[in-house]
């Protein structure tokens, strides 16, 4: 196997192909099972946590929470620029389609044919509510006003994780499961797009974003919906979200 510093990198700039997403992955795996780090798809709803902040995180505190959640440092063996290279390129990536109102395709893997659809984004969304419990201005700002999307992310999680948060649960309480994952993933988008509003609005008189509008998973990336992933199990962080602040 190739040191990690050596795999195969065939762009600096713009979304990460395929290989690149499983040499993070096997990144991200090599990391001792002392240290609770996000995966991939995890990193993924970390990152629109971050950008949905109303103020910008600097780079070193996001990032310092990847490799391990609780920020612990990553033995010196561990390549950390590269991570530190393709997780920014997604943050790029990202932060331009928060900005523009865009729709992205979220790093969401079918995990196998008995999954739910909230089984299947459960990862990506514990993502997001590690990020969102770790930089608190969001919800300290905004919390009222995100209720509804934030409610239709937070339905996919465990109920008992999400501590002092009647009215949120009141809400989820009114959602219908997805019925499709495909549903789901768009919900995930169309959720962050609207939280977007509220937290980074954009100047008046610009248009509707038209990334609200339904789209097919997957249909920049070749549907990544349907490949399996090693990042079914989250590690920690997914016990860890509060829903109410």
């Amino acid at each position: 196997m190739l040191p990690m510093s050596n795999l195969p990198i065939a762009n600096t700039t713009g979304p990460l192909s395929e290989a690149e997403l499983d040499s993070l992955q096997t990144l991200m795996d090599s990391l001792p099972a002392t240290l609770e780090p996000l995966d991939s798809v995890m990193i993924d709803g970390y990152l629109c946590g971050v950008l949905l902040q109303p103020q910008p995180v600097p780079e070193e505190r996001w990032l310092a929470h990847i490799a391990d959640v609780d920020g612990r440092r990553p033995p010196t063996r561990f390549d950390a620029a590269l991570m530190r290279a393709l997780v920014h390129r997604r943050y790029v990536e990202l932060n331009q389609a928060i900005a523009q109102r865009q729709w992205f395709d979220p790093w969401v893997y079918q995990l196998d044919d008995q999954a739910t659809p909230s089984e299947t984004v459960l990862p990506w969304v514990a993502g997001f509510a590690t990020a969102v419990d770790l930089f608190t201005v969001l919800m300290d700002r905004h919390e009222h006003a995100l209720l509804e999307p934030l409610a239709t992310l937070y339905r996919h999680l465990d109920p008992d994780d999400l501590e002092d948060a009647e009215e949120l649960l009141a809400e989820i309480e009114t959602l219908a499961p997805p019925e499709t994952l495909v549903e789901a993933v768009e919900d995930l988008v169309r959720s962050v797009l609207l939280m977007a509003d509220v937290s980074r609005p954009q100047a008046t008189g610009r248009a509707p974003h038209p990334a609200l509008a339904r789209r097919a998973v997957g249909a920049s990336r070749g549907g990544p919906a349907a490949k399996t992933t090693p990042a079914a199990r989250p590690r920690g962080p997914a016990g860890r979200p509060r829903g109410g602040r």
